[in-house]
């Protein structure tokens, strides 16, 4: 075994850490920045026939005005457990149904909230960064196997190390950049 041979390894780790880039743009996308928009709305899981179900699967959201969501069941008699799960997905906010949809406005943010939400941005980031690391860390363990099982050589290894690295190096700048895009949205008003 070669360097050349470990392309299916470099595959996989860049895979898995694709797949940690995709987890904090979606959970960001469900970060409040004061604008109404569906995707605020992802996280939501609503008690339906029996099991959670995502909202998104249930309703038509559309954005009736720009501070307000709107939710239409597919299935009326839903328009309660919407409107609970919504309230209670502790995202800030208040919604009401008229009888034929769930209405949702969107307040402003208050800096302490936009503070809150920063922080909570930041959370999400290191926890992409962890996962990140946690790939490099599984892969440069298998390297080491190899080299330890005589399998690669030290020169595969270090070569293996580096590209792992450069590899870990732009996943975690995608991380920053979007937790610099979703501080901007947050703490620029």
């Amino acid at each position: 075994m070669d360097f050349s041979d470990l392309s299916g390894m470099f595959s996989e780790v860049k895979t898995r850490m694709d797949a940690a880039i995709d987890r904090v743009r979606r959970d960001m996308a469900g970060v409040r920045t004061g604008r109404a928009a569906v995707t605020l709305l992802d996280g939501v899981h609503v008690d339906a026939y029996g099991s959670r179900v995502p909202l998104n699967q249930i309703a038509s959201l559309s954005v009736p005005e720009p501070a307000m969501l709107m939710a239409q069941p597919f299935d009326p008699s839903l328009l309660k457990a919407i409107e609970k799960a919504i309230g209670s997905a502790e995202l800030g906010l208040n919604p009401s149904n008229d009888g034929k949809v769930v209405r949702i406005p969107i307040p402003s943010l208050t800096d302490e909230r936009r503070k809150e939400l920063s922080r909570h941005v930041h959370k999400l980031a290191e926890e992409g960064r962890n996962v990140v690391r946690q790939v490099r860390r599984d892969a440069n363990d298998r390297l080491k196997k190899l080299l330890k099982g005589h399998e690669i050589s030290e020169d595969d290894e270090h070569k293996g190390l580096d590209h792992i690295q450069t590899i870990t190096d732009e996943h975690v700048k995608m991380i920053d950049d979007l937790q610099k895009k979703k501080d901007e949205e947050l703490l620029v008003h």
